[in-house]
């Protein structure tokens, strides 16, 4: 016998997974130049120099027992000291090594968060589109994901909607900005205005009502556009970060995540965040990449070819008649499909083009594809007439 539950996600398969594994497949029949994927969010520019010269010298220099020994459950002081000391000379903030706690990435970071939060009958909500992991982080981590539907004209937040659906069961609300899969950076203004609906209801329901800020892309903006730090915006904000975007790093998961001392029950909501990472086995984060971090988290990423490939692709695109809100940030860009059945338009585009699109549905968007364009400029520009066909077929 089985867990039922854990046995479906297992055999759940992922269409993203399952579009690149097609690719590759597709690759050694017709060549490689011949297939348009857009399906992962796998970054493309190279890991920065110095990131690079860390772990040489981190190597070169550090007694091996400690590069490949155990670190504290919660990361390493200084790890955490300069992690805490970089936010606060970018944001103003009096963050204290004591507030972080180093993960395997931002995904454990989200699922000790959400299992800390989950008291009986907890419910946490999430602005669609989302990051479709979500559903199993909340579902199977004793809380209820209530989905608040997308504002299709702006990707901004329906604060109407966010207020229809909250109840007294209302925990957190996950915020992701900028956003997978609309590469939207949400404004101070939506921030601030869901802050003062959230202190509202906390107070109507005698409980605070958490922001969980899921923030692996906060470093990919273009234009010079802000992502607010959402805890200057509202103190009952939880931060769940990963280096995988900014540094190119999803291969070494290392993450964090943060609660700050202006949270209401703080301490309370830490060790509660850091029991569920114990009890899921997300304890000392690996050692390389929190010494690594230690010494470059300061570095930014060099965002040129993600924004010449921004700028190709949907200028491109809405050049041919498609519509989608300009991305701010992240790498993705969120398409309106052509008669609104995506699942039929990404089957069609598979196997007439070797054009690889994820649908919408699967971010609780249906009607919409995302396209991961931290792909060479290159394989854009090759990709292009097949968006053209495809839009031509469906006038």
């Amino acid at each position: 016998m089985t867990n039922q539950t854990m046995y479906e996600l297992g055999n759940q398969p992922s269409l993203i997974r399952e579009l690149f594994a097609y690719g590759l497949a597709q690759a050694k029949v017709v060549g490689p130049e011949n297939v348009f994927d857009y399906t992962l969010g796998n970054p493309s520019i190279p890991t920065p120099d110095a990131v690079t010269q860390a772990i040489k010298d981190i190597l070169d220099d550090t007694d091996s027992i400690k590069i490949h020994g155990y670190s504290m459950a919660g990361g390493f002081d200084g790890t955490r000291e300069a992690i805490a000391a970089n936010l606060n000379e970018r944001y103003g903030t009096d963050i204290k090594a004591s507030n972080l706690f180093i993960t395997c990435g931002a995904a454990p970071a989200l699922i000790s968060v959400i299992k800390g939060l989950a008291v009986e009958g907890a419910e946490i909500m999430a602005i669609a589109p989302f990051f479709p992991e979500y559903r199993p982080f909340v579902n199977n981590n004793g809380a209820k994901l209530v989905v608040v539907p997308a504002d299709r004209e702006h990707f901004q937040i329906d604060l109407a909607k966010v207020e229809e659906l909250m109840t007294p069961n209302t925990q957190a609300i996950i915020i992701n900005s900028p956003n997978n899969p609309s590469g939207v950076v949400y404004t101070k203004e939506t921030l601030t205005a869901l802050a003062e609906l959230l202190t509202k209801k906390g107070e109507e329901y005698g409980h605070p009502i958490y922001i969980i800020a899921d923030e692996p892309y906060r470093e990919l903006v273009y234009g010079g556009v802000e992502v607010p730090f959402i805890p200057n915006i509202y103190k009952n904000t939880i931060v769940c970060y990963s280096w995988s975007k900014s540094l190119s790093l999803p291969g070494e998961r290392i993450g964090y995540f943060l609660v700050p001392d202006a949270c209401e029950n703080a301490q309370e909501v830490f060790l509660a965040a850091s029991g569920a990472a114990r009890v899921n086995g997300h304890v000392c984060a690996p050692t390389l990449p929190q010494m690594v971090i230690e010494r470059c988290v300061g570095e930014m990423p060099n965002l040129q070819a993600y924004d010449d490939n921004r700028t190709l692709l949907y200028d491109s695109l809405t050049a041919m008649g498609y519509r989608c809100a300009k991305p701010d940030g992240a790498f993705y860009l969120f398409v309106e499909v052509p008669g609104g059945d995506d699942f039929g338009f990404c089957m069609k585009a598979k196997e007439e083009h070797n054009l690889l699109v994820v649908p919408g549905t699967g971010f609780d968007c249906p009607g919409y594809m995302r396209l991961s364009y931290c792909v060479s400029n290159e394989m854009i520009r090759r990709s292009l007439p097949a968006f053209e066909k495809m839009i031509a077929d469906l006038k």
